[in-house]
């Protein structure tokens, strides 16, 4: 093997190596005191060259390290060669690096090996060699008593090594129990390697040491690997099972099964586990009260259950038991411990609440209620202000008509029977009620008695007579008259009676409200006179009864009662059908017929089926025109293909399934349009009162135009002449709804002339309006046969050639055209207005 290096080129190597493998350190690396470790020339791998003690350099290291790759460090400090060295030179060194990651700190140990020149002495002739088979140098297994009473220093057993057969071997130890806490508990003789203990060791505390025996040379030379040495410390039964409570405190319905789980209990011991010392087994010293036995529990688990049907809160509600543990699995030589247990019974609903007595008795005025008649004490052992405890009350029979209630004071438990609605003595004199109890929360008792479930006991409300008034029942009684009847016709009355009695005699009657007046009361029996002719269809639509007269009835002490009479009137067919329609459109030819329908107030009895006939007018109608049924109450009236375009006036009659008909004329205007919307417009007749006052302010507004223009004309008098014919125009009012012969022109500008000269001006729509700066006017003219043309004329002159051109037909439908819109913006502002 090379000699080793320069020693600060090698250091710095490895400074940098250790630097760069673990944690860079901003420090320089700080050297210990130096080793020197005499050794033979020649060493085999896995021999021990020497020890190092490490703390003392750097107690702390987390890292060692050696720069020279044939020597190992092991934590302990102990050095062993990696490979087979041999010493060319007579030294070798190398450096044994420490560090710290945490506080980062870094040292390191020079260690110097020297060839070992002199012979190790050899033992005297004389000594006793001891002769061994079998090596010794292995891990012996060691063990002493916990709490041993001594002698002490107590001898444990000898370490040797077999290198003493040959040479002068020293001993030592470390590890915890030496060097560690607890310090000095161990040591061993340097020459001999007897293993002592110094004191009582606590197995609780240090269960096993671990140390490590080191023989070695005087020089110092180890010639065998350390020797872990293991001593183990014996348990002894020296604690006592500790519950992990004092005191228990647990739960348990009462009523429970057999083998119910009431709670668990627990202890430790800290004795060596999987021994008898800690094997506990757990039972009951003391039950409170004591019989019958009612728990158990578990030797083993610590669980406690029940073990009897007799646990019954209502006849003890609390237990105490004293449970014990004792370790070496219960043996009397075994060390115990006690602990309480609080066992609570909890409450069950296992108690039926009871009545006092089976039979009650209570009595109440007649036409009373809301009233409290009696109330009905139990008793019940459950627990109280609990459901268990609460009862609820039911009544069970008696009560068909709804006159009581029965409900729970909540403080008392008591049950409250109360009257709700008025009982009559005349009818019941006497009322049996069977009263049942029952709790809030199920029953859990007995089996047999979860059957009824509930206590019965019988009421018996006596009622008690009061002198009251007249009865009026039913408070509303029917009659039934036929209508048309003659004034004076008599029919039944409203009829009350005295509650006592049973008889009417002695009442009177009176009239108190007849919103029609036709109807009179008798004083004396209470019958009914009409005193108008009755008309079923004057009352309320879609019914035939007339309820509104209201009767007063009174007995001889002055005391009265209500009551209303509902007349029902008999309907008799003195209506004849009604056709619906008056006017109708239909467009040729897009409609080949429109439908007319009819009603009748009477009833259906008295109605349909209708049966609809042309009446007898002007053949051209009968001809044109023709009637067929569509239904009971509906037909198709259809016109012929040569029918002309104009307003007919048909007259259809209707007849019902009794031969009572009439007659009604139809306006029916044949349109030549897609939809009759159309054609409805120009029917004076069907105009409603917007489009009036639509076409009203149209006619007002044409007014004020003109007004205007002629104030503009006087005004321009003064600048410009007007022309002769001016003076010769005529305004005119139409009332025609088709164009006729009149002219309507608007004047642009101040200047116009008649219809025959050629002044400057244009046609204009029936309006005025101010537009694109300019102002139109309309002027109506007579002369002439043209029509009325459309021209407009912004700023421009135009003359009156536009509009001549003999006569221009204008149809219906360009009428139509041309006045619906202007009418409907009238009838819009109308409306805004």
């Amino acid at each position: 093997m090379a000699a080793a290096g320069p020693q600060s080129s090698l250091r710095g190597a490895l400074c940098r190596q250790l630097l760069l493998t673990l944690v860079v350190f901003s420090f320089a690396c700080e050297a210990c005191k130096k080793v020197i470790f005499h050794i033979p020339s020649k060493l085999e791998a896995d021999k021990v060259v020497g020890r190092v003690n490490l703390k003392e350099c750097l107690g702390s290291a987390d890292h060692i390290q050696s720069s020279d790759p044939d020597f190992r460090v092991l934590e302990d400090g102990s050095v062993y060669t990696a490979h087979a060295v041999a010493l060319s030179d007579e030294k070798r060194s190398f450096t044994i690096w420490l560090s710290d990651s945490k506080k980062q700190t870094q040292k390191e140990i020079p260690v110097l090996l020297e060839h070992q020149k002199k012979v190790l002495r050899k033992r005297h002739t004389k000594e006793t060699v001891l002769r061994r088979s079998k090596r010794r140098w292995a891990p012996i297994p060691c063990s002493m008593q916990e709490n041993s009473l001594g002698p002490f220093p107590l001898f444990l057993q000898q370490v040797q090594s077999d290198a003493a057969q040959n040479y002068t071997v020293f001993y030592s130890i470390s590890g915890r129990g030496v060097d560690q806490e607890p310090l000095n508990l161990f040591f061993i003789e340097r020459d001999t390697g007897n293993l002592y203990c110094t004191r009582p060791v606590d197995r609780e505390e240090y269960d096993v040491f671990d140390l490590i025996a080191h023989a070695s040379t005087a020089d110092g030379y180890s010639a065998d690997l350390p020797l872990p040495l293991p001593i183990r410390v014996e348990d002894e039964n020296d604690n006592y099972p500790i519950f992990t409570e004092a005191i228990y405190n647990f739960e348990v319905p009462e009523s429970s099964k057999i083998g119910t789980t009431v709670g668990v209990i627990y202890a430790t011991d800290r004795d060596e586990p999987d021994t008898m010392h800690t094997r506990l087994m757990y039972s009951i010293l003391e039950q409170t009260p004591g019989k019958p036995g009612i728990f158990s529990v578990h030797p083993s688990t610590g669980v406690i259950t029940t073990v009897s049907h007799y646990l019954d809160r209502e006849v003890v509600h609390k237990y105490s038991l004293i449970m014990k543990v004792q370790d070496m699995n219960g043996q009397f030589f075994g060390l115990m411990n006690t602990a309480t247990c609080i066992i609570t019974v909890k409450d069950s609903n296992d108690n039926l609440p009871t009545f006092r007595r089976n039979a009650y008795e209570a009595s109440v005025e007649e036409n009373t209620f809301d009233v409290e008649i009696l109330r009905i004490p139990i008793e019940d052992k459950d627990l109280i202000n609990t459901a268990n405890w609460r009862a609820n009350f039911t009544i069970l029979k008696g009560n068909e008509n709804g006159h009581f209630k029965i409900s729970t004071d909540k403080e008392t438990n008591e049950g409250v029977l109360c009257v709700v609605k008025p009982l009559n003595y005349e009818e019941n004199r006497q009322v049996i009620l069977e009263i049942g109890v029952g709790n809030e929360a199920p029953f859990t008792g007995d089996v047999t008695l979860r059957m009824t479930n509930m206590n019965r006991a019988v009421v018996t409300v006596h009622v008690e007579d009061q002198d009251e008034g007249p009865e009026c029942r039913p408070a509303v009684q029917y009659v039934q008259i036929k209508e048309n009847s003659p004034v004076g016709s008599k029919i039944n009355g409203y009829e009350a009676y005295d509650p006592e009695s049973r008889s009417s005699s002695g009442l009177r009657y009176k009239l108190l409200h007849d919103p029609k007046g036709w109807i009179t009361i008798d004083e004396i029996s209470g019958s009914l006179e009409t005193s108008k002719i009755l008309d079923r269809e004057a009352v309320t639509p879609g019914s035939a009864l007339y309820n509104n007269v209201t009767v007063l009835a009174i007995d001889k002490d002055g005391r009265s009662c209500t009551g209303t009479i509902a007349v029902k009137i008999e309907d008799e067919n003195d209506n004849p059908p009604e056709i619906l329609q008056n006017y109708l459109v239909i467009c040729k030819p897009k409609m080949e017929y429109v439908d007319i329908s009819a009603v009748d107030p009477d009833e259906p009895i008295h109605g349909a089926p209708f049966h609809f006939s042309l009446a007898k007018t002007s053949p051209e109608i009968n001809r044109l025109w023709t009637l067929a049924k569509v239904n009971d109450t509906a037909a198709h009236l259809s016109y012929r293909k040569d029918a002309k375009f104009q307003e007919y006036y048909i007259s259809i009659t209707v007849k019902d399934g009794e031969g009572q008909s009439a007659t009604k004329t139809l306006r029916v205007n044949l349109c030549d349009c897609t939809h009759p919307d159309q054609c409805r417009v120009t029917a004076g007749a069907i105009l409603g009162k917007w489009a009036i006052l639509a076409i009203l302010l149209g006619i007002a507004l044409l007014f004020s135009i003109l007004l205007t223009v002629v104030c503009g004309l006087v005004s321009a008098r003064n600048k410009k002449s007007f022309p002769e014919d001016l003076a010769q125009q005529n305004l005119i009012i139409s009332n025609t709804e088709a164009p006729g012969d009149d002219k309507v022109c608007s004047a642009n500008g101040f200047t116009t002339d008649t219809v025959n000269n050629s002044s400057q001006g244009f046609c204009g729509t029936m309006g005025s309006e101010v537009k694109n700066g300019r102002q139109e006017t309309i002027e109506m003219v007579k002369g002439g046969n043209q029509t009325l043309e459309l021209c407009q004329g912004a700023g421009h002159h135009h003359t009156l050639d536009s509009c001549r051109g003999g006569t221009v037909e204008m149809d219906h439908s360009e009428w139509y055209n041309f006045t619906q819109p202007r009418l409907g913006e009238e009838s819009i502002r109308g409306h805004t207005g």
